[in-house]
């Protein structure tokens, strides 16, 4: 689970622009911005909670739907 969560962590931060990646002709360095990478998973957690949120929000409209079928 502990793998699983800093797995998310890593992705959120390598998608909001946190990690760089510098190459030059005798090193390659990946270069972590600490607050870009805290913004990075802050904001991605809020959207997949809105997301989740919303998920089950339209869930609660398909109860109303009947899906019998007459023969």
């Amino acid at each position: 689970m502990i793998k699983f969560i800093l797995f998310v962590v890593i992705v959120l931060a390598l998608i909001g622009g946190a990690i760089q990646f510098k190459a030059t002709d005798e090193s390659w360095s990946l270069v972590v911005n600490k607050e870009a990478a805290l913004n990075s998973v802050q904001n991605g957690a809020i959207k997949i909670y809105d997301f989740g949120k919303e998920l089950v929000s339209d869930a609660d409209k398909i109860k109303g739907v009947d899906l019998t079928l007459e023969k």
